[in-house]
């Protein structure tokens, strides 16, 4: 997931999957059923990291960071593959 737009149709995804209405979930996370609504469809500039993480606990989810890699020239990809150059 690259925006809070993904990120907040996941948790609309993930909120339906187990049958949660938007009003629990908030209640849940603390945080009011407008901002989630907005949140999950993607019209909010900005979501905090305490209500972020608030309603991914409330859906069962967590964040996970992995290092993105650094893309490199073709010839460079070639030689780690054992392409030569």
């Amino acid at each position: 997931m690259q925006t809070l737009m993904e990120l907040g149709e996941a948790v609309a995804e993930r909120r339906r999957a187990l049958g949660m209405k938007q009003g629990d979930v908030a209640a849940s996370a603390g945080v009011a059923q407008g901002a989630l609504s907005r949140f999950e469809r993607g019209k909010l500039a900005e979501f905090g990291s305490r209500k972020l993480l608030a309603v991914l606990a409330a859906v069962g989810m967590e964040m996970q960071f992995v290092e993105m890699g650094i893309s490199g020239s073709l010839d460079e990809l070639r030689r780690e593959r054992g392409g030569g150059a």
